[in-house]
This record gives C-alpha cells, sequence and structure tokens, in this order.
C-alpha cells in the first residue's frame, strides 16, 4: 500500500519539509524550496519480506590482501593499500594536485600489468594525453594499459565497469570529478545535491559488485568543504583531503576518514614540474632551511596520524607600535596562542602587553594538537628575552592554565624521530615539570 504525499526539498542541502518555506530552515538559503512527491511504502511481515538473519560468530572474514598503488606516501594514508570493492574520495583545492596524482596512479600501477580506467568529465581525452606526456606516464610493458573515458553518463560508465570487469584485471577506476557526473531521469544539473548523491550511489554499488576499487574526486565549496550533500563523505569508505598552500612545494594528504586503517594518517608530496613526487623523510624535508642561533624558534615533534614529524616553531616578539598590540597565528590556533601568552604573564611573569606577536609553523604545516603549546612558549619566551634555544633542542607538551607541563600521546615516538635526526635533547613532560623548570633548561 502507498500513497503520495507532497513535499518540498532543498536543492542547496536535501532539507526536506512537507510546507513551502522561502528561507531554508538548514541552509539559510533562499528560494531553493522544489517540490517533489516521495512514495511512502509500508510493509507486513510476511515470508516475502523477511530477510535471513546470521550470527556473528558463524561468518568467518577472510583478510584479503591490498593491492599497491604504486605510491609509498598513498599507499600510508590508506592504510597499506587499495581494498578490493573500497571506494576513496579525494578532495582539494583547484590545482594543488588531485588530477596530476591520480594519472601517476595509473601509470604506476599499469607497469605492474594491470588495468586502469580513467574517466574524466571536465577534460577531453586529448587534454589527458597531454598532461601524461608531461607527467612521463605511460602503460609499460607489462601487459598493463590505461583506458581513457571523457564522459559524464553514469549509467554508461557502470556499464562500462561491469563489461571491462569480465575480460581485464581493472585495478581501479578514477572518476575525475563526482560533481561532473550525471543520471539519466533526475531533473537537475550536474553537481546539484542529487545528482551528486544518486550518482556517488550507483558508482559505489559497481565498485562493490564488481569488486574494483573507485577513486573519486570531489570539488571543495568556498568555505573549504566537500561540494555536494554531507552523506557523501558517509556513503564512501575512505576521505583523503590535499592540504597545503599552492605557495610552497610540498603536499599533505591527509586521511580525514578511513573504515580500513588509521584516520589522520598522511602522505607528504613535493611538487615538481614532471608531477608529484614521495617525501619519505618529511622532517628533514621541513628543517632544510632552519637556522641556528636565531632567537624565537624551537624544534616541535608533531604527530601526524602514526608518524612523528619535526616542524619549527617560529615567534617573533616586537615592540608594539599601537595601544592595543597585536596577536597572529600562522598554523596555529590564535584563540589558543592567546590563552598561552595570559600563562605565560600570570605564571612566569613575563609581560607580553607592550609586545605585538606573531607565531608561524614553517613550511605551512598546521600544528594543531596540544602537545604543541610547550614549544610555543618557549619559542615566545626566547623572542621575549632574545636568548636562542640550543641548537639540538626539540620540546613538546601541554600547557595548563596553572602553568604545569602535562604529558601527551606517543612521547617516545616523538623522542625517537627527535634523537634519529641529531636533536641532544628533548624537553618533555616528565614528573609533572612547570614552565619555569623548562625555561631554566634553555638559560
Amino acid at each position: 500500500m502507498s500513497k503520495n504525499i507532497q513535499m518540498y526539498s532543498c536543492t542547496a542541502c536535501g532539507y526536506d519539509s512537507r510546507k513551502w518555506f522561502g528561507q531554508c530552515p538548514s541552509c539559510r538559503e533562499w528560494n531553493t524550496a522544489e517540490e517533489t512527491s516521495p512514495t511512502v511504502q509500508t510493509y507486513a511481515a510476511s515470508a516475502k519480506n523477511v530477510l535471513t538473519v546470521m550470527p556473528l560468530g558463524d561468518i568467518r572474514a577472510e583478510n584479503e590482501p591490498r593491492r599497491s598503488t604504486g605510491i609509498s606516501e598513498l599507499d600510508r594514508a590508506l592504510g597499506s593499500g587499495l581494498v578490493r570493492g573500497s571506494v576513496v574520495l579525494i578532495s582539494g583545492e583547484p590545482g594543488i594536485g588531485k588530477s596530476t596524482l591520480l594519472l601517476q596512479i595509473c601509470g604506476r600501477m599499469a607497469h605492474t600489468g594491470a588495468y586502469v580506467l580513467y574517466v574524466s568529465g571536465e577534460e577531453s581525452k586529448n587534454q589527458i594525453s597531454l598532461r601524461a606526456q608531461r607527467l612521463d606516464v605511460t602503460a609499460g610493458e607489462n601487459g598493463g594499459g590505461i583506458g581513457l573515458l571523457d564522459s559524464t553518463d553514469c549509467d554508461g560508465i557502470c556499464a562500462t565497469i561491469l563489461k571491462l570487469r569480465q575480460s581485464k584485471d581493472l585495478a581501479c577506476v578514477i572518476i575525475d570529478s563526482i560533481q561532473t557526473m550525471r543520471k539519466d531521469g533526475i531533473n537537475s544539473v550536474p553537481g546539484s545535491i542529487t545528482q551528486v548523491r544518486e550518482c556517488a550511489s550507483a558508482l559505489t554499488a559497481a565498485a562493490k559488485q564488481t569488486g574494483v576499487p573507485l577513486f573519486l574526486v570531489g570539488h571543495v565549496n568556498k568555505e573549504g568543504g566537500i561540494a555536494g550533500p554531507k552523506v557523501l563523505e558517509h556513503m564512501v569508505d575512505t576521505v583523503l583531503s590535499f592540504e597545503g598552500d599552492r605557495q610552497f612545494l610540498y603536499r599533505i594528504l591527509r586521511a580525514q576518514k578511513n573504515r580500513f586503517g588509521r584516520t589522520n594518517e598522511i602522505g607528504v608530496f613535493e611538487m615538481k614540474s614532471d608531477g608529484l613526487r614521495e617525501v619519505p623523510n618529511p622532517s628533514a624535508f621541513l628543517l632544510g632551511d632552519r637556522k641556528s642561533n636565531v632567537s624565537g624558534v624551537c624544534v616541535l615533534p608533531i604527530l601526524e596520524g602514526s608518524r612523528p614529524i619535526l616542524t619549527e616553531v617560529q615567534a617573533l616578539v616586537t615592540k608594539t607600535a599601537f595601544g592595543t598590540p597585536r596577536r597572529t597565528a600562522a598554523g596555529f590556533d590564535y584563540n589558543r596562542l592567546c590563552l598561552l601568552i595570559a600563562v605565560l604573564e600570570k605564571r612566569t611573569g613575563f609581560f607580553f602587553g607592550g609586545c605585538d606577536v606573531y607565531v608561524n609553523i614553517a613550511g605551512g604545516i598546521r600544528a594543531e594538537e596540544p602537545a604543541a603549546d610547550l614549544a610555543v612558549c618557549l619559542a615566545l619566551y626566547s623572542g621575549l628575552c632574545d636568548k636562542p634555544v640550543p641548537l639540538g633542542t626539540a620540546a613538546f607538551g601541554e600547557v595548563g592554565l596553572t602553568g604545569e607541563i602535562r604529558g601527551v600521546p606517543h612521547a617516545a615516538a616523538r623522542e625517537k624521530e627527535a634523537a634519529r635526526l641529531g636533536f641532544e635533547m628533548c624537553i618533555t613532560p616528565k614528573n609533572a615539570s612547570d614552565l619555569t623548570k623548562a625555561f631554566g633548561m634553555i638559560k
């Protein structure tokens, strides 16, 4: 038994309501109400529609081997490689290197004898071929291949995947991008909430049915989030985000969601004229331009996923020329900076009220974990007193409001990474040490 109910849906965010609305209560957009007529179906418990339930103990899951993409930094972010039938969403700012990385994946996997399908809804086959020549991407000599398809027909792409899977060792499929795909029977333009949701659902079903890993490229909106419905991130297995300023050479690929591995795991790349190159030792890369005997600088071991990385905290403390001193932070939380300055003034007696304070995490890295507090405080102290932190010293720890230094996770891994790069002293939160004691270690 079914009946039709008149509904109104927001074309911007997908909010549903039985009443017409001028402004969407969810996303606050105007004139986005679109009339829909969903069908509500009621069911009766009969032998025809009751499903079979299996006990968890009767299911024997087998650990299938993961397939390498040929790029070790990407494999690290994915959790040791691609899982059969997994769906990976890659997002990032325009021009940051999403399509470049995916085309390089095609070349690496084709050299292993596999076949890769690259579907582009934004570029023609000739444009992709020119970019492949610039990146020196070839199919190799081991029987592999790279198939190109410039289409936005979602149903046709799904049918092509099913057909290729029967005749070839289809290693993965790349869709660039999901916002350009369209599905017949939906009266909305590509990139709309409905089109993105339905196309992603169809492509995900095809990947699960065939067992072929699927990469989806996702555009970002002006706020930095993935364009389209939020349900897109829930539908996929892994969400990878490209981070990094285009003014810098490096790129960070971060796993924001991963059903088959750690979240916040990262892969580090360097942008070159011939594509993205892996950075196996990001600590040495970030500290390569470090100067010695300069005040206001402290080395910080931060943790990105399971990988410790050493970066540099820089603090510039100068006499203010205005009545109200400025506080500026790049790569560090502004409110956290103001809190740490207040702790320094209250608990250690150092006065910053007449000084402008500028804090920067070198290389464009974002230090968002509390473990960065101690290094920031030492850099501020060093900049205020014009006393350099001794060369070969690193520091990490959370600073409390009473001036104590609290412990942080994975301290041993951070210390080990600092020792590997030749650091002789690491100021750590042991035995409930306080800021005054930490400052005494660098005097």
